[in-house]
């Protein structure tokens, strides 16, 4: 095992040892690739390789007469290095190029090492960015870019860097500049036309709560709704302040303003999550659970929670503001939200906590579909219930249950330009989806009624209880 572990490991690395005398008159010239490894340059080479040229400045700063010159072309995914934790980028080729000359720590050069990658043509939508490994970024290292400079060209991009470690090409998904500002048109339309249907499905579950006399699961299913939709509303309130304010705002209004847009984000995900809470109660406990103050109880749960987790990331600096920037790295929007150095943050609190979620509410959306589906099959709900009310039904919980954002995960990849205009869309459309579900499903109180979920779950319950 430990010969073949050697094996793997000495597979992908190749290095090329050169001695340098430090009275060396011209530039060093090297070429790589991840095939061959490094080599010294061939003038009459007209391949694929790319090129290191070392600067005189860096052998006349050494005080030996002799250097050694190590150039390492390492296959990271045979070695499994140098990876971030939350890297969203490809690593050109999974190639990293290491420089070390003598035994010194080289940095501040005014005449740059240039490192020139060779390439296919890239693909739309994909920001080639020269960058270095630093150690001591995050717990376990990163990738960083400053010193180095980027000259992308079609198939072949040149790093122009001020000192000398482990260098490569990452592949960056970007957007270009139409694409983004139509986006954001896209998000602040969609913003408002949700927050209007957010005020009208709060003024119509407050009306049929006092209008009708429902019985109590109704009513707490009522008072759910009407908070989830309260926290979208927040969001989306919150947005148009950002989008709005943001760049031209203090430091710690900056930051004040991402925390708010965080807490938001995060009372909308929790809600959702009791939502699901609330459904798995009705259909997997059919027995009836009663709770003292049950409502008022998930309102510090879904409330309170995300203070917790805000108040936490605020101690640690986490909000300020971050800059989306296109394919030519130009500037398209400034927002408060969580700074880049903070983005592990974002990837826990966001994306992981809202996995969970997903994952959960999608488990109690495919037993409340199956235990629907068997109601109707027995004939329970048959002949009360239209087929387009069912299909709306399901539609409904889809949307309640938070299935739109599931589409976040899928806006990472050169591709993803019409997937963030689904996401845009989707979640725009969210609080429009949710106020003609209610409106179908709670009013009016007719005979239709009886075949809600309220029925259903009524039914269920009879049926446990008789077996």
């Amino acid at each position: 095992l430990l010969q073949e572990g050697r094996h793997s490991w000495l597979a992908g690395l190749k290095t090329l040892l050169l001695n340098v005398s430090r009275a060396v008159t011209r530039d060093v010239l090297i070429t790589f690739s991840p095939t061959a490894g490094p080599s010294r340059l061939n003038t009459t080479e007209k391949g694929k390789a790319g090129k290191i040229h070392l600067p005189r400045e860096i052998f006349q700063s050494l005080s030996s007469q002799t250097v050694s010159v190590v150039v390492t072309v390492l296959n990271i995914q045979q070695l499994g290095m140098f990876k971030e934790v939350t890297q969203r980028a490809q690593v050109l080729d999974d190639t990293v190029v290491g420089i070390v000359v003598g035994k010194s720590r080289i940095s501040g050069l005014q005449d740059p090492v240039q490192l020139t990658f060779a390439h296919r043509q890239l693909p739309q939508g994909v920001t080639p960015q020269c960058v270095f490994w630093d150690p001591s970024k995050g717990q376990a290292g990163g990738w960083r870019s400053s010193g180095c400079v980027t000259q992308a060209g079609d198939k072949r991009t040149v790093c122009s860097c001020d000192h000398l470690t482990f260098f490569t090409l990452l592949l960056n998904p970007a957007l270009d500049n139409s694409t983004a500002k139509a986006l954001m048109a896209v998000a602040t339309a969609g913003c408002g036309v949700a927050m209007a249907f957010s005020i009208f499905t709060i003024a119509f579950c407050i009306f049929v709560r006092c209008r009708y006399r429902f019985e109590e699961t109704v009513r707490i299913n009522l008072g759910l709704h009407v908070n989830l939709v309260g926290s979208l509303f927040l969001l989306n309130l919150a947005f148009l302040l950002n989008s709005g304010l943001s760049g031209r705002t203090h430091t710690r209004t900056c930051g004040v303003l991402g925390g708010l847009t965080h807490y938001c984000l995060l009372c909308c995900f929790t809600w959702t999550a009791l939502e699901g809470c609330q459904l798995y109660l009705l259909f997997v406990k059919v027995l009836g659970i009663y709770i003292h103050h049950y409502l008022a109880k998930l309102c510090l749960i879904g409330w309170g929670f995300p203070v917790l987790v805000v108040g936490v990331a605020g101690v640690i600096g986490s909000y300020g503001e971050y800059s989306i920037q296109n394919t030519d790295h130009q500037v398209i929007a400034h927002l408060c939200w969580i700074t880049s150095k903070h983005l592990l943050v974002h990837y826990i609190t966001n994306c992981g906590y809202f996995g969970l979620i997903f994952l959960f509410n999608m488990v109690v959306f495919g037993v409340v579909t199956q235990k629907s589906c068997s109601l109707q099959g027995t004939g329970a709900v048959q002949g009360h219930r239209k087929p387009w009310k069912v299909a709306l039904v399901a539609a409904g919980l889809f949307c309640l249950l938070g299935a739109t954002w599931a589409l976040a995960f899928l806006t990472y990849g050169i591709s993803s330009a019409p997937v963030l205009y689904l996401f845009t869309i989707l979640n725009s459309l969210q609080g429009i989806f949710i106020f003609i579900w209610l409106v179908v499903l709670y009013y009016p109180k007719t005979k239709e009624t009886t075949g809600s979920l309220s029925y259903i779950t009524r039914h269920d319950k009879t049926t446990t209880a008789s077996q």
